[in-house]
């Protein structure tokens, strides 16, 4: 008897031919397969849950509209995050900064471990998300995009709409920032 083959996912490029074709059960399994990230990186460059959800709803709802628009069906991962980065990065200059009670209602870490170790690790995360606040918006989305969701320069660069050299200053410039900011965490 042998063992079955795990199921391989179905390539992107496949999903949005058949979400072309009007199949909405595969734009969906586009849906399940981005909204997780696409929410997560919302969140943190919005610190804001229910703008980051509405965001992510809304680059959906473009995606599906503008699919057809599409050349490279392998790139829409990359194009969502494009899209997602840029309605973030317009949501981030139409606002002055984020009030710090805000801040308090975003996902933390909680370790287990004792009461002390607990709010330290508490105390490090509030004070990393002060200083991701106060990276400039175009910093905060390369940091977090690089950091945090592990994507090249050349993707950075394509979601921020810049270049990769440009990308490199702005991470540089913000890692500089945070290690700054959180020197007395070392």
């Amino acid at each position: 008897m042998s063992a079955a083959e795990p199921e391989q996912p179905v390539p992107d490029a496949v999903l949005v031919a058949e979400a072309r074709a009007g199949d909405t059960g595969a734009f969906e399994q586009l849906v399940l397969r981005y909204q997780t990230v696409l929410y997560r990186l919302a969140v943190r460059m919005l610190a804001d849950r229910q703008e980051a959800e509405d965001v992510v709803q809304d680059v959906f709802v473009t995606a599906w509209r503008r699919l057809p628009d599409l050349r490279d069906g392998d790139a829409v991962g990359g194009w969502l995050y494009r899209t997602t980065t840029n309605r973030c990065l317009n949501r981030l200059r139409d606002r002055r900064s984020v009030p710090a009670e805000d801040l308090e209602r975003l996902p933390d870490a909680r370790p287990a471990g004792s009461p002390a170790r607990v709010a330290e690790a508490a105390a490090g995360v509030r004070a990393l998300r002060a200083a991701l606040d106060g990276l400039t918006p175009e910093q905060r989305a390369v940091w977090l995009l690089r950091e945090l969701h592990d994507r090249s320069y050349e993707e950075i660069a394509a979601a921020v709409g810049s270049s990769p050299a440009a990308v490199r200053g702005r991470l540089a410039r913000a890692r500089a920032d945070l290690a700054e900011a959180m020197s007395a965490w070392r």
